[in-house]
């Protein structure tokens, strides 16, 4: 079995490649880690992976310039049900639509909007970056191995407001609630990047490799 991590041109995927074997390997996972963009690999993933750094107009526009490779998405993860993980931008881009540089499609399998940051403290910056605690929503499989108050690496602008708040399954506070780690049926996102969050990031992904939705 094996687990593609999309290459399209966006993403920490050196890391993310690093961070996936690495957990793979000491979670006893018998999983082999590919990056690719070939969307036959991804039909024959037993796992998917969608990183993303950038804004969400041009993640998607990168994501749509692989030929088959969104329609390959939408086969496996809707309609036979691969898990699936999408990392920062792409996590957003499982949303309705991004409002970054005008109004951007996304995936639509999470109903919501991607919006800008509205910190009410104005000595918070945008971009938010650097750790922040997470507090944790609602029970999950793939949050087992971690708990409100631990600390996860965020760098963004922009975040996934969800129409449903059951999608929602953990938070941080930027000078209000922003969602960091969101699911549905056997999807699941991350505001935050697994691969630069330490512990906290390596059980999330163990946990993500041995998951079954």
């Amino acid at each position: 079995m094996s687990v593609a991590i999309i290459d399209y041109g966006s993403g920490n995927l050196r890391s993310a490649a690093k961070a996936f074997e690495r957990a793979a390997r000491e979670g006893g996972h018998r999983l082999a880690v590919k990056v690719t963009s070939d969307p036959e690999d991804v039909a024959r993933a037993g796992r998917i992976v969608l990183p993303g750094v950038g804004a969400f107009g041009d993640c998607r526009a990168g994501l749509r310039a692989l030929p088959g490779m969104w329609q390959a998405l939408e086969e496996a993860v809707r309609r036979r049900g691969r898990p699936f993980l999408g990392i920062c931008v792409g996590m957003q881009l499982m949303a309705s639509r991004g409002l970054e540089h005008g109004e951007h499609a996304g995936f639509d399998w999470i109903a919501g909007d991607v919006v800008r940051l509205s910190p009410t403290d104005p000595a918070l910056k945008i971009p938010h970056m650097g750790w922040n605690e997470l507090r944790l929503r609602s029970p999950h499989p793939v949050l087992a191995g971690i708990a409100s108050g631990d600390h996860a690496y965020f760098v963004h602008s922009y975040h996934l407001v969800p129409a449903t708040p059951a999608h929602l399954l953990a938070e941080v506070d930027y000078g209000g609630p922003v969602g960091a780690i969101f699911g549905r049926d056997n999807m699941i996102g991350t505001q935050f990047h697994p691969e630069k969050s330490q512990a906290t990031g390596l059980a999330f992904i163990s946990a993500f490799l041995a998951w079954r939705p």
